[in-house]
């Protein structure tokens, strides 16, 4: 434990101090990370770092999936749910179906069972690599949003498949009607689990007299929650995460204070920087161990690269094939939406976008650890370190090839912003703001216009809103100034809130407003 410690602080500041050279060279930093842990992987005397595959997923799973429920709009989602659903479902299942059709035909004993075991594992796209990259790139939301909600679902139905897979591998056999049975108890129960427990959660948050840390220390535990409980009923704790963690965002105006919510999102954005840093890290540490093991069973290193590489090729293929197959079917079955969505030139450069944009990571990676090393009976688990070189391989050229090249490719193609029609971030914001201050100096005359006669405090409070001047003196934040003014800000809140129901508001820069909001209301209890 001496000696792993002081490794683990090292991979801390490594993810950190790679970070911040990441954003120099203006490139995604995980794949700074996978370089690096390769490297550093070949320095003799280092531990070598394993993680119990029983374990991998209740560690890394839960918060990821949990943070990227609770950050990605849900009316954005709804809004463009036909292609999120169309690639979060379609589309893995597809490119799970290509990977297990190539591998059974050109790899010796590799069975169906195991094709779709890997293609499981490395079907969905890694939305952290995504993020990272389109964060140098200017790239509409509404895209971004597509590729926010198909990697927040496709991690279940990738998840489900694998599942099966494994069964079927361990059985040897694949019962359709209980397959379906139970697929259907892992959608539905998960997804019904997650939002009882949610629920739960929000009652608790609301009965008990938590303040901010306490707020935050709750959330960090209830994805596990969960996860767990889910597992536990033998359905979908991936869904029970997603769900969940969508209800408890919708919900956070509801169960959590203004300095509980600034915490939060402070606390989780390192937190969750820091879990993919150890995980991207984790990769590159890793394939030496994996190719020791390859070596171990007599497969020469260049038969199980060119295997990689037939693999990643299907992978891209697969997706920009279903991509446009996604385009054709919305041209045919919803002319409306094509209408709006591919015009010009764009009907050949959005698939392709959206096409490229599928690198591998953290899923991946855990799913491919969850491999246990021998089955039920006893037996080695067939090819275990060959689906195990595959994965890594795959996530290292995807990071590589197309995480490199898919900035160059936005620029490009600068274009696929005329494809989705929204009003611009910076109008919206203005009239946003204008309709606020409408807002509160309507409140102010029609509730408080008494007081506001002959009360310097309230005059106060008066041009302060009508003209938006900073006062330079605080003495005239009397305590029944302060309550005044906490009720304008709640009252703000509620009108963003009805404000967000409009299709046309991208729901992020409402979000913005009322961080500012929070911040206002932390800003007022120091006074």
């Amino acid at each position: 434990m001496h000696n792993t410690l002081p490794f683990l602080l090292a991979m801390v500041a490594a993810v950190v101090l790679l970070e911040m050279w990441a954003t120099k060279l203006r490139i995604a930093y995980p794949i700074l990370l996978v370089v690096a842990g390769l490297l550093v992987s070949f320095i003799p005397g280092l531990p070598v770092v394993k993680i119990d595959p029983d374990l991998i997923f209740f560690i890394f799973l839960p918060p990821l999936l949990f943070e990227a429920a609770w950050s990605i709009s849900f009316k954005e989602m709804k809004k463009w749910w036909r292609i999120i659903g169309s690639f979060a479902f379609l589309v893995v299942f597809f490119t799970a179906l290509s990977v297990a059709l190539i591998t059974n035909h050109y790899i010796p004993t590799f069975t169906l069972a195991l094709g779709f075991l890997l293609g499981g594992i490395v079907s969905p796209p890694d939305a952290v690599s995504t993020g990272a990259i389109t964060k140098f790139v200017k790239i509409p939301r509404s895209t971004s949003t597509i590729l926010e909600g198909e990697s927040l679902l496709n991690d279940a139905s990738s998840l489900i498949i694998f599942r099966f897979a494994m069964i079927a591998v361990g059985t040897g056999q694949f019962a359709w009607q209980w397959a379906t049975m139970s697929f259907m108890w892992m959608v539905i129960g998960g997804a019904g689990i997650g939002l009882i427990v949610a629920w739960l959660f929000v009652q608790a948050h609301k009965i008990l007299p938590t303040d901010a840390s306490s707020d935050v220390a709750l959330t960090l535990i209830e994805p596990y929650f969960m996860y767990w409980i889910a597992e536990q009923f033998h359905a979908s704790g991936v869904l029970a995460v997603v769900s969940g963690g969508l209800y408890m965002s919708a919900k956070r105006l509801v169960f959590l204070n203004s300095a509980s919510r600034i915490m939060g999102y402070s606390v989780w954005e390192s937190f969750i920087f820091i879990l993919n840093g150890i995980v991207f890290l984790i990769i590159g540490l890793g394939l030496p161990d994996i190719v020791a093991g390859l070596r171990s069973e007599g497969t020469p290193l260049s038969t199980a690269i060119s295997y990689s590489l037939l693999v990643t090729v299907t992978l891209i293929v697969a997706r920009i094939i279903s991509s446009y197959a996604a385009m054709a079917a919305t041209l045919i079955f919803r002319p409306s939406v094509a209408s709006r969505v591919f015009t010009g030139k764009t009907s050949l450069l959005t698939p392709l976008l959206l096409g490229w944009t599928g690198m591998r990571g953290v899923v991946s990676l855990a799913a491919a650890l969850a491999i246990p090393v021998t089955l039920d009976s006893g037996m080695a688990f067939p090819h275990r370190n060959l689906i195990l070189f595959i994965t890594f391989v795959v996530i290292l050229l995807t990071l590589l090839i197309q995480g490199l090249t898919l900035p160059y490719f936005i620029k490009r193609m600068a274009s696929i912003s005329a494809v989705f029609k929204v009003e611009s971030d910076e109008e919206t914001r203005r009239q946003m703001k204008q309709g606020l201050k409408q807002h509160v100096y309507e409140v102010l005359k029609n509730k408080y216009d008494n007081e506001l006669n002959g009360h310097a405090g309230m005059e106060k409070f008066m041009k302060h809103w009508e003209e938006r001047t900073k006062a330079t003196d605080d003495s005239w934040m009397n305590e029944k100034a302060k309550v005044i003014f906490v009720e304008l800000l709640e009252s703000q809140r509620q009108y963003l809130t009805e404000l967000n129901k409009d299709p046309k508001i991208d729901e992020e820069i409402i979000r913005q407003q009322l961080y500012q909001l929070d911040l206002e209301e932390e800003r007022l209890r120091v006074i």
